[in-house]
C-alpha cells in the first residue's frame, strides 16, 4: 500500500504539474493569441466537461475493474493531451509585435494627413487565424485530458482506503495530497523558468535582443514546459500496469476485500441497468443532508482555489507590476508550499485528535473564519491605476489630437512612459517622431524623442511602461495570501474523510464519484470563467484588431482588486454558512439516534 501511495502521489503530482503550469502561462497565452480572461478561464477549465460526463462510469465500474490499470491508461492519455497543447505554437506563424525597428508605424509619421483607418492586413488576419487554431487544438487537448483524469482520484483513493490498515487510511490520504500538492508548486516554478525564455527563441534572434522579460510585448516559451510535463505523466503512468487488482491481505487485519468479494458475488448489473438505476441512486445520495451540505461547502472552497490557481499570477502582474516569471516564482515558492504544509498538518490533526463527525464542522468553521479575516487587509493593499493618456487621463478637449497626423494604427500596443509621468499606448500615440538606439545594444531603443503629445520643450518617452507605484506591497500580499491558504488547508483532510464516513462502505466509490461530479459541475468548471468575467469587467481599455476585441490592455486596479478578492471572500462565507448548517444537522442526527436507535450507526 505504501508503494501505491508513493506512485499515486507522483502521478497526481505530475497531473497537477501539468494543470498548474498551464495556469501559470495563462496571461502569456492571452498576450500571444489575444484572448480575454473569460476565454482563457474557459479553456483552462474545459477538461472538466469530459471529466464530468464520464465520472458517472467510475461509479459503475467501482470494484469491477482493474483499478491500477485504468489509472495507468488515464495517465498515458493525459501525457498525449499535453503534447497536443503544444501544437498551436508549431502551427502558428512566429510571434509578431509592434517595434519601431521593424515597423515604422510604431512612431509618428508626419507624412500622412490623417489617422490610419482601422484595416485588416495580412498580419492581423494571420493572428486572428492563429487564435482560432488555438481554440480548436487546446479544446481537443483539454477534453482528452479530462477523459484521462477520470479514474485518477476516485480509483486511487478508494484503492488505498480499501487495502490500508483502518487507522492509517486518513494519514495515507493526507500524505497523498501533501505529495501531490507539490505538483502545482513545481508547475509554477517551471513556468517561472520557461517564461524567461523567448517564445520563438529558435526562430527570431532579433526579438530576444530587443525585448526583455519585463517588456509588456514579451511572450515567454509557454510551450516548452508542456513537453516536460508530458514526459513526467508518461513515466509516472507506467508503474500502474504492474500493481495487482487486489492487494494481499494484511496480517491481523480484517481484509477489506472481503466486502469487495461479497459484493462481486452479487448478480452483476449491466451498464444499461446501472444507467437506469443511476438517477435513483444519485437522488438517494443527494437526499442525505450530511453528504449534500458537506459537498456544497467543498464546492465553495474549491471555487476559491480555482480562482486563485487560474488568475493569481495575473492579479499580481496587473496590481503590483510583477513580471510573469517572477509572479510564477512567488506562487510556486511561497503560496503553494504553504498549501502542502496545511494539508499535511490537517491530516496529522485528524489522526491525533481523532475528530468526530460532530467536531469536524466546528473545527472547519473556526479555521475558515480565521482564514477569511486574514484576507480582509488585502482589500486595502492595492496600487492605483497608472495614468494613461486617453484611457483614464484626457487631453485638452479644445485642442485637436496631438497625434492626429501621425497615421497611428488602431491595433498598436507598445506602452511607453513619457517624461511628463503619463503612459502612452505607443510611441506613435505620444506623437514621437524620432528615436535613439541604445549604444550598448543596437537592437534596442534607448529613447523616443520629439514627442508632440508630451509637455515640455524636450518631450521624450522611455520604451517601457511607467513604473508601478507600490511594488513594495507585492511580498507582503503574497505572504498574507499564503497564511490564509495555510489556515484554510487545515480543514481539507478532515472534510474529505467526513465524506467517507457519511456513506456506507459499499457506496464509497459511488459517493466519491458523485462528490467529484458535483465539485466539477459547481466549482471547477464555472469558477475560472466566472473569475475571468469579473476581471474582464474591470478592463478600461481593450486592444482591437480587424474591428474585433483582441485582449485587455489596461484595468482599473481598484475595481480589479475588489471584484477578484470580493468573489473569493463571498465563496468562503457561503461555505462557512453551509458548514454551520452541517454541524447543526450532525448534532440533531446524533441526538435522534441516541433517543430512537441507540444501537444503530449514524
Amino acid at each position: 500500500v505504501e508503494l501505491f501511495v508513493l506512485c499515486h502521489g507522483l502521478l497526481q503530482l505530475s497531473q497537477l504539474l501539468y494543470s498548474s503550469y498551464f495556469k501559470s502561462t495563462i496571461t502569456t497565452i492571452e498576450r500571444r493569441f489575444g484572448l480575454s480572461s473569460y476565454s482563457s478561464g474557459t479553456i483552462s477549465s474545459l477538461h472538466e466537461v469530459s471529466n464530468t460526463v464520464l465520472i458517472v462510469f467510475v461509479s459503475y465500474f467501482g470494484h469491477r475493474v482493474h483499478r491500477p490499470r485504468y489509472i495507468g491508461v488515464g495517465g498515458l492519455l493525459m501525457s498525449v493531451s499535453a503534447l497536443i497543447l503544444t501544437l498551436p505554437h508549431f502551427m502558428s506563424q512566429p510571434y509578431d509585435y509592434d517595434s519601431v525597428l521593424h515597423n515604422r508605424h510604431d512612431i509618428c509619421n508626419l507624412h500622412s494627413n490623417s489617422t490610419r483607418p482601422e484595416s485588416c492586413g495580412r498580419d492581423e488576419t494571420r493572428r486572428l487565424a492563429d487564435s482560432s487554431t488555438l481554440w480548436l487544438l487546446m479544446g481537443i487537448a483539454q477534453l482528452m485530458f479530462g477523459v484521462g483524469s477520470v479514474p485518477i482520484q476516485p480509483f486511487g483513493i478508494s484503492y488505498i482506503d480499501d487495502f490500508a490498515r483502518p487507522g492509517n487510511s486518513p494519514l495515507y490520504i493526507a500524505i497523498l495530497f501533501a505529495i501531490s500538492v507539490f505538483g502545482p508548486a513545481f508547475g509554477f516554478l517551471l513556468g517561472s523558468v520557461m517564461l524567461r525564455i523567448y517564445v520563438d527563441f529558435n526562430r527570431s534572434l532579433e526579438a530576444e535582443l530587443e525585448l526583455s522579460p519585463s517588456d509588456p510585448r514579451w511572450v515567454g516559451a509557454w510551450w516548452m514546459g508542456l513537453l516536460i510535463t508530458s514526459g513526467c505523466l508518461f513515466l509516472t503512468s507506467l508503474p500502474y500496469f504492474f500493481f495487482p487488482r487486489r492487494m494481499p491481505p494484511v496480517q491481523n487485519v480484517v481484509e477489506p476485500e472481503n466486502d469487495v468479494s461479497s459484493d462481486l458475488k452479487k448478480p452483476e448489473v449491466s451498464l444499461l441497468e446501472f444507467l437506469k438505476m443511476f438517477p435513483r441512486m444519485f437522488m438517494h445520495l443527494l437526499l442525505s443532508p450530511l453528504f449534500l451540505l458537506l459537498v456544497l461547502a467543498q464546492c465553495c472552497f474549491s471555487s476559491v482555489i480555482a480562482g486563485l490557481a487560474t488568475f493569481l499570477n495575473k492579479f499580481l502582474e496587473r496590481q503590483y507590476g510583477a513580471a510573469p516569471a517572477y509572479s510564477s516564482l512567488l506562487v510556486g515558492a511561497v503560496n503553494l508550499p504553504s498549501v502542502a504544509v496545511g494539508m499535511l498538518i490537517g491530516g496529522v490533526i485528524m489522526k491525533k485528535a481523532n475528530l468526530s463527525l460532530k467536531n469536524i464542522p466546528r473545527f472547519s468553521v473556526f479555521m475558515l473564519v480565521l482564514s477569511t479575516l486574514v484576507c480582509v487587509p488585502l482589500f486595502f493593499m492595492g496600487c492605483p491605476t497608472q495614468k494613461v493618456s486617453e484611457v483614464n487621463t484626457r487631453q485638452d478637449g479644445s485642442m485637436p489630437k496631438c497625434y492626429s497626423n501621425c497615421s497611428c494604427p488602431t491595433s498598436a500596443f507598445h506602452p511607453v512612459c513619457g517624461s511628463d509621468g503619463v503612459e502612452y499606448i505607443s510611441p506613435c500615440h505620444a506623437g514621437c517622431t524620432n528615436f535613439t538606439k541604445d549604444p550598448n545594444n543596437t537592437h534596442k531603443v534607448q529613447m523616443y524623442t520629439n514627442c508632440r503629445c508630451i509637455s515640455g520643450s524636450q518631450g521624450h518617452a522611455h520604451p517601457t511602461p511607467c513604473p508601478n507605484s507600490c511594488p513594495h506591497l507585492l511580498l507582503p500580499v503574497i505572504l498574507v495570501i499564503s497564511v490564509a491558504a495555510l489556515i484554510a488547508c487545515f480543514t481539507h483532510n478532515p472534510m474529505y474523510m467526513m465524506v467517507l464516513r457519511t456513506v456506507p462502505s459499499e457506496e464509497k466509490s459511488f459517493a466519491i464519484g458523485i462528490q467529484f461530479l458535483l465539485m466539477r459541475v459547481l466549482a471547477w468548471l464555472p469558477a475560472p470563467a466566472l473569475f475571468g468575467t469579473a476581471i474582464d469587467t474591470s478592463c478600461i481599455w481593450w486592444r482591437r484588431m480587424c474591428g474585433r476585441t483582441f485582449s485587455c490592455g489596461y484595468y482599473d486596479n481598484d475595481i480589479l482588486r475588489n471584484r477578484y478578492l470580493g468573489l473569493q471572500v463571498g465563496y468562503k462565507i457561503m461555505g462557512i454558512v453551509l458548514l454551520m448548517l452541517l454541524g447543526w444537522k450532525v448534532k440533531r442526527t446524533q441526538e435522534y439516534n441516541l433517543e430512537k436507535r441507540p444501537e444503530g450507526p449514524l
